[in-house]
């Protein structure tokens, strides 16, 4: 009987325990602000050590950050491992997937890169961002007719965007469309008056 009640006061007390944790924002705050104080100072270990010591593998927005940290640090593996939980932990929150294209980038795995862009859109298709950059990926890839689509719908909510109008274009051209491409360099040469990109392309028009 003894042993019983000895084991469940132990639980008790664990169990309050973890709530006083759960319950004390205030710690949390401080160590958030001392990475932040550390983080500006550019002591990017101070920082992750600073969150390391509080960690709660179920925080979103401690994963979050510490993969940020980690992409400072150049800590690139670290990073997408502490980003891959924020996303299973918000599968529909982008901003952790926008944040794990960084340190992939950084580590060149382009095909996951991909991935987190076309995830994003399936979220929220209108993302101007992913489809910018994920039609970048195309472009590189000599996939013209993906990157045009993409590009098309940046431009179409943002035609005085000189990046994704030169982009259109060249895709444009690429892909044979010489009449579309005369239209869209021209019109980024009104953006961006002498631009050299859209000059160049209307000499290869010519």
């Amino acid at each position: 009987m003894k042993t019983v009640k000895k084991i469940s006061f132990t639980a008790v007390f664990i169990f309050l325990f973890a709530c006083a944790m759960a319950q004390n924002p205030a710690a949390l705050q401080t160590a958030f602000n001392k990475s932040y104080e550390s983080e500006q100072a550019g002591n990017y270990s101070q920082a992750i050590s600073e969150l390391k010591a509080v960690y709660k593998s179920d925080s979103y927005i401690m994963n979050v950050r510490l993969g940020w940290l980690c992409y400072l640090a150049k800590q690139y593996t670290e990073s997408v491992t502490y980003y891959d939980k924020s996303i299973s932990l918000k599968p529909y929150a982008i901003e952790a997937r926008f944040g794990c294209v960084k340190p992939l980038s950084a580590l060149e795995n382009w095909e996951k890169v991909k991935l987190h862009y076309s995830e994003i859109l399936k979220i929220d298709p209108q993302n101007t961002v992913a489809n910018y950059w994920l039609g970048v990926i195309y472009y590189n890839r000599k996939d013209y007719v993906n990157a045009t689509k993409l590009f098309e719908k940046v431009v179409n909510l943002f035609p005085l965007d000189y990046d994704s109008v030169i982009m259109l274009a060249w895709s444009k051209l690429s892909s044979g469309k010489s009449a579309d491409a005369r239209v869209l360099f021209n019109q980024a040469l009104i953006l961006r008056p002498d631009d050299s990109s859209a000059l160049s392309g209307l000499k290869q028009i010519k």
